[in-house]
């Protein structure tokens, strides 16, 4: 059979294994997704009609929830290292059995950073002025178009390993290591790279102290190899019980444990950060002091949320370092939950907010997400679960229960 064959009945066969024979709550979840980016689509098209003036972003808060939700999840793409290290690294078998899945979260993660770049901006119609040979994208000396270049090389990185191994599970025929293992390992360094160069972005403006700190970096690479395992570990246990994926539990702690010691380094650094704001005492302070108490005698409308999130982060990494707390299926997806919504906070509303409060003249300008931004974002959020979904979907049909060979055998 040639290729164009083997690769047009693959494209037939799983579009059929991603739309047929799921049960109720699977289709259920899959109108609840495309509903939400229908709305989406609405409320973007006023955004667009009426311009970022539909948002409650200003002057003095320039990035909002877009941003916020893109450095989130830059994050989770980069934690599928935290499965490929032990898997091609080490050699490790039971992780190796479901890193593909961190490398297709991966990819669905990477496409909503893309998207939501692409909703913040106020004229999506000049985008091509940063395309290689058609634009200027000002090589070397811009951070975002080196941003866009190791995303996108991640992007493609990830896409071409997943479809790859599922393609050959398909048509039960074992995977080329010659393939797969150069570009998986050149995909740990572009993982760092992602979310280095993102740091980089916040920590490059010397007109804001309160980014402009060299481990903000470590502190986001730290952060990112919790958020994502989080999502990963329930997702784990949710195929367990409703297909016939399996993983061992082995694989389950193993990746427990390296989230601990992300977790404690990460609330390490965060707190050196912190010594040197309070110990030091500059004018610098403001902007800490607007994210934990508030200003001019006025309580800070984040304040809540930044308690929330450290709170989060120390129980979390608690109920982890213990081996028998994170062993236990309901004390380890309680820290997942905990830790997935301490990053997100950390990652959104700690680090967006405090970096434009009080502005370069001094203005306090309390930003909250209008109804428009919470529903373009919702719909970014269906498109990258929409995406996930399938992609599982697929996977597991083709790795599980088509007695396939197991494309990390």
């Amino acid at each position: 059979m040639s290729f164009i064959r083997k690769t047009s009945n693959f494209v037939t066969g799983t579009a059929r294994m991603a739309f047929l024979g799921g049960n109720k709550v699977y289709y259920a979840w899959l109108f609840l997704l495309v509903a939400c980016i229908v709305q989406a689509l609405f409320a973007y098209a006023h955004q667009y009609e009426r311009g970022l003036i539909s948002t409650n972003m200003r002057d003095s808060v320039s990035w909002g929830f877009y941003i916020g939700n893109f450095t989130f999840l830059v994050g989770v793409a980069a934690a599928a290292v935290l499965l490929v290290i032990p898997a091609y690294v080490y050699d490790w078998k039971p992780i190796k059995e479901v890193a593909l899945f961190g490398e297709m979260l991966a990819v669905a993660s990477i496409v909503m950073c893309l998207l939501f770049v692409l909703v913040d901006m106020g004229r999506p119609d000049r985008f091509w002025h940063i395309l290689p040979g058609i634009g200027h994208m000002h090589m070397p000396s811009s951070i975002m178009a080196w941003d866009s270049i190791v995303l996108n090389v991640y992007l493609a990185i990830n896409l071409i390993v997943a479809s790859y191994l599922v393609y050959c599970a398909y048509h039960r025929i074992p995977y080329n290591k010659k393939i797969v293992v150069p570009l998986v390992i050149f995909s740990i360094p572009m993982a760092v790279s992602i979310h280095t160069v993102t740091a980089f972005l916040y920590n490059g403006m010397a007109s804001r102290p309160y980014w402009n700190s060299a481990i903000l970096a470590p502190r986001f690479i730290a952060s990112a190899f919790c958020s994502g395992p989080a999502l990963l570990l329930i997702l784990f246990q949710i195929l367990r019980k409703v297909s016939a994926f399996e993983i061992k539990d082995e694989a389950i702690h193993k990746v427990a444990e390296l989230m601990a010691y992300a977790m404690g380094f990460n609330l390490f650094l965060f707190g050196a950060e912190i010594f040197r704001e309070y110990y030091s005492n500059t004018h610098h302070l403001v902007h800490y002091e607007y994210l934990f108490s508030g200003l001019h005698g006025k309580a800070s409308p984040i304040a809540l949320y930044a308690w929330m999130s450290l709170g989060f982060a120390i129980i979390s990494f608690l109920l982890f370092l213990i081996p028998r707390t994170r062993r236990m299926p309901l004390t380890m997806n309680i820290g997942c939950v905990l830790i997935y919504l301490s990053v997100y906070i950390e990652k959104g509303i700690a680090l967006i907010i405090p970096g434009f409060t009080p502005d370069q003249l001094g203005q306090v300008y309390a930003y909250v997400p209008s109804a428009i931004e919470l529903r373009v974002a919702a719909g970014v959020f269906g498109v990258g679960f929409l995406l996930f979904t399938l992609m599982v979907k697929v996977s597991v049909v083709i790795l599980f229960e088509r007695d396939a060979q197991p494309v990390h055998a």
